[in-house]
């Protein structure tokens, strides 16, 4: 039985997104049902990811709405650095979070939660790398697989990427 059919799940990229923090998620969450569209800077626009594997785009960052899907998940790498300077990027992930709709972000995507200024107040997880940033945002920072608090679902690195998709699953199973 497939738990996220009818679920619509949008994904960032821009060049130098972490390949398997792209990939993994997309493809299992595709494999629970649900439809998930990878927007970058350009519409049709190939992007490469950390390890080489390319991203062709599903549509244009500047063309989603956020009252279109159930769901937002950032992959990391480098493109979250990219990306939250984007100021439709922050609009959206705002939305998504205004919204209570899950926001889940791994590895070095906690960026964009972070400029959007959404991490405030919420117990998560991250690459070491931006764990500074998250604590400097307000975030309560601890280093565990993975972190559900409230609507966002955090994550450290791609060796977690099995606990993560799943948190995201059941996430979205128990807002229904």
């Amino acid at each position: 039985m497939k738990r996220l059919n009818d679920k619509k799940i949008l994904m960032f990229v821009d060049d130098v997104y972490e390949d398997l923090e792209l990939w993994y998620p997309k493809l299992r969450l595709i494999e629970e049902g649900a439809a998930v569209t990878v927007a970058g800077p350009k519409a049709g626009q190939h992007y490469s990811g950390k390890h080489g594997y390319p991203c062709t785009s599903d549509a244009a960052i500047d063309d989603m709405q956020e009252s279109d899907f159930d769901a937002l998940v950032i992959p990391g790498g480098f493109a979250p650095d990219k990306l939250r300077r984007d100021p439709k990027v922050l609009e959206l992930t705002r939305q998504f979070h205004e919204a209570g709709k899950p926001v889940a972000h791994i590895c070095h995507a906690g960026w964009i939660p972070i400029s959007a200024g959404i991490v405030s107040g919420y117990r998560m997880t991250s690459t070491p790398g931006i764990k500074d940033d998250l604590i400097n945002a307000g975030a309560q920072w601890v280093d565990e697989p993975v972190v559900i608090d409230r609507n966002q679902v955090t994550s450290r690195r791609p060796d977690d990427l099995p606990v993560f998709c799943e948190a995201i699953i059941e996430l979205m199973c128990g807002m229904d």
